[in-house]
């Protein structure tokens, strides 16, 4: 490693401290609700604290931002969110029973921690999903949904969840993969 590498990794590393300094002084003067010196003193001292007594592991984090996927990751997104919310919706004030729910089990393409936790948020925010556990280790994950009445919301569901793990992997990760990306086994598909 170069003296140039490391002292790049160094500036990053300052600059990401007083990020999360900054970060959490904004928070503590949020909680607050008011902005005075003081205020601003104490929340430095706070997140200085927070920062000496409750470290963040260090988390690798390498590939690129492509802005383009992450645009259309941001709508396609707030597509399904509506799109569920609306489904959701129907299916309180209709006259039928309540539809057939059930937890579904997603092998994920990518080993990425980054894009795994990213995916598992965004599936999250769209009502009638929930996702209840993650296997980090086999990359698989399992989601309570709330229609799997027919084989085809099943088959939406699914696609649903390649298409947004596909625009976080075009968004987040380098264009040649990253070095543990696999995809999935063809009898990890066929359940």
């Amino acid at each position: 490693m170069s003296v140039e590498q490391t002292g790049r990794g160094r500036g990053h590393e300052a600059v990401v401290r007083v990020g999360v300094l900054v970060w959490l002084t904004v928070v503590w003067l949020a909680l607050w609700g008011d902005l005075s010196v003081a205020n601003l003193l104490g929340g430095l001292v706070v997140a200085a604290l927070i920062m000496v007594a409750l470290p963040l592991p260090r988390v690798p984090v390498s590939g690129r931002l492509n802005p383009l996927p992450l645009l259309e990751l941001v709508v396609v997104s707030a597509y399904y969110a509506l799109e569920s919310s609306l489904q959701v919706a129907w299916f309180a004030i209709r006259p039928a029973p309540t539809p057939v729910s059930g937890v579904l089990r997603v092998y994920a393409r990518t080993r990425s921690d980054l894009v795994l936790v990213l995916w598992t948020d965004v599936l999250n925010l769209i009502p009638g999903t929930m996702v209840l556990e993650i296997d980090r280790r086999r990359c698989v994950i399992y989601v309570h949904v709330l229609d799997v009445g027919s084989d085809a919301a099943v088959d939406k569901f699914f696609r649903i969840t390649r298409r947004l793990e596909r625009l976080l992997i075009e968004a987040f990760e380098r264009p040649t993969g990253w070095p543990y990306s696999r995809p999935p086994a063809p009898s990890e598909v066929a359940e």
